[in-house]
């Protein structure tokens, strides 16, 4: 068998307000760059990621979600059969802090409760705007029993630990519970493709 054409696929949702930087972040992690226009993504996008983690090749499908509310109702079909999820605020922006709770409250609705997931605290590089102190990101986190970090896309700050983290946790809790995540043959699956509407 060629252990290359297997992988196990995980689903990878980045949730949060329009311009916390969700789309710079997928960015970053996967193309290892940044973008400085500001561009709201429209409706869905994806980006795949391929990785190989403890012998294995782990195929990271990353959803990148509209923050605005005229998408809400697509967007959060899409936490269906979610993996995992970075649930993202922009520190500069209290709003987008608040909106957190509403956010996780989709998530649990839709992707379920114990679905992994971590709180970002984004644009930690501005401090000078800093609005929501580290100590709230922290807190709220706690809370909600989620982990937490602070990141910046564009100084590519706790970028890769989050998603290594995220992963981590997903195979953790499938390995615990002896639960079998999908198995994808690349030879025999379809290569689908996904643009803005």
């Amino acid at each position: 068998m060629d252990r290359m054409a297997d992988f196990l696929l995980l689903k990878i949702i980045l949730v949060g307000d329009a311009l916390v930087g969700k789309t710079c972040i997928l960015q970053r992690y996967v193309d290892h760059s940044f973008d400085h226009s500001y561009v709201s993504t429209i409706g869905i996008d994806f980006k795949v990621k391929t990785l190989h983690v403890n012998g294995r090749f782990i195929k990271l499908q990353i959803w990148d979600t509209a923050g605005q509310e005229r998408f809400h109702t697509i967007s959060t079909r899409y936490f269906r059969g979610a993996h995992g999820l970075l649930i993202i605020y922009d520190i500069t922006n209290v709003q987008s802090f608040d909106n957190v709770v509403g956010w996780t409250k989709d998530v649990d609705t839709n992707a379920g409760e114990n679905v992994d997931r971590i709180i970002l605290g984004n644009k930690c590089d501005l401090e000078d705007k800093r609005v929501v102190s580290k100590e709230k990101g922290q807190q709220l986190a706690w809370e909600h029993g989620m982990k937490f970090l602070e990141t910046s896309a564009k100084e590519n700050i706790n970028i890769e630990k989050a998603f290594s983290i995220l992963v981590e946790d997903i195979l953790k809790k499938n390995h615990s519970n002896s639960q079998r995540l999908d198995v994808v043959n690349l030879k025999k699956s379809e290569k689908k493709r996904c643009c803005n509407r």
